[in-house]
């Protein structure tokens, strides 16, 4: 497959300030916060101005609203549009629109992100203006309790404690702990919110495809937690064209749940994490069917229906294909020269 097309369909959905679009379509015209970091992830083993611009451009937007952060900093939320947005315009501003704006997660990845990134070379700090906003993400998540908050997930829906969202911030705050301060008991909270509520996602929800996340990309879960939310997605959730998010979710619902197409690349990632290279190919195969030619790989298919929704290409389901095919192709060349 020429992997090399995905990163020209990627660069469709970049802004000229550095950050993406989730999508062409115009019900996406959006800049989410969490779909940028995972967007970029393909960018994040080496030095990449994708990578460093994506970033800059999102320092930049809390920056822009400091000033609200600074409030809940001390004094937690109340209505939705008093969290900081995980949506904003193409030029990177609040839109005036109702939304389930309590998005944990998305803080959680993005200060994931800084670290990861630095860790790997990435010039993501330019300053100690940059230093500063970080500090105040981290004072933010400390503010809203967040081992016990409600919000609404990484699918914008329901309030409840997820563990996706809860790990989220937990590995945002490890990553982040050499640059700024990080109270070791801020951690630990999420750590046991986390041995309580695992392998479930919520109080309502048995599994949900948002737990992988704990496993790639953020490491967070041991071997054996790994393989029970592997068992409970895959036996649960796996259809034709990708997996469900939940059971019964009424997401472009006809019939039956959306099928979610970036779930076999992040299946086959997590269980190439594992070391699980038989899973993997497995899921490298299912993965090749769900990413046609031109690298156009759509959010969903429409449950019921079986033809994808219009939000397509998807941004996140493009990057995780094309970082699993690059894995395996990798892979399977390594291990054909050494036999």
């Amino acid at each position: 497959m020429n992997t090399e097309q995905a990163i020209k369909v990627l660069d469709q959905m970049r802004l000229p300030n550095g950050a993406y679009t989730a999508s062409l379509s115009k019900d996406y015209s959006y800049v989410w916060i969490r779909d940028i970091v995972y967007t970029v992830l393909p960018f994040i083993q080496k030095p990449s101005e994708r990578y460093e611009k994506a970033f800059h451009a999102l320092l930049d937007l809390f920056l822009r609203y400091e000033w609200k952060i600074d409030i809940h900093r001390n004094k937690k939320p109340v209505q939705l549009y008093e969290y900081i947005h995980s949506r904003y315009s193409m030029d990177l501003k609040e839109i005036n629109a109702a939304w389930g704006h309590a998005q944990n997660d998305a803080i959680g990845a993005f200060l994931w992100g800084i670290g990861e990134g630095i860790k790997n070379g990435q010039r993501l700090i330019r300053d100690h203006h940059d230093i500063r906003i970080i500090q105040k993400l981290v004072d933010y998540l400390e503010c809203l309790e967040y081992w016990t908050a409600k919000d609404n997930g990484m699918w914008e829906e329901n309030m409840e404690v997820h563990a996706s969202s809860v790990g989220a911030c937990v590995a945002g705050l490890q990553a982040v702990k050499l640059i700024v301060k990080v109270k070791d008991d801020l951690i630990k909270k999420g750590e046991q919110t986390l041995s309580h509520l695992l392998p479930r996602e919520s109080e309502s929800k048995e599994t949900d495809l948002a737990l992988l996340s704990l496993i790639y990309p953020y490491r967070l879960v041991s071997r054996e937690m790994a393989l029970t939310i592997l068992d409970h997605v895959t036996t649960q959730l796996e259809r034709t064209n990708g997996c469900i998010r939940y059971k019964n979710d009424q997401y472009y619902n006809e019939g039956a749940e959306a099928e979610w197409c970036f779930a076999f690349p992040w299946l086959g990632l997590c269980y190439d994490e594992l070391g699980m290279l038989d899973k993997a190919e497995e899921y490298f195969e299912k993965t090749k069917s769900i990413v046609p030619e031109n690298w156009a790989v759509p959010e969903l298919y429409i449950g019921g229906k079986n033809i994808p929704n219009q939000n397509n290409p998807l941004a996140w389901s493009v990057a995780l294909s094309f970082i699993f095919i690059k894995r395996m192709q990798y892979s399977l060349n390594y291990r054909a020269v050494q036999t």
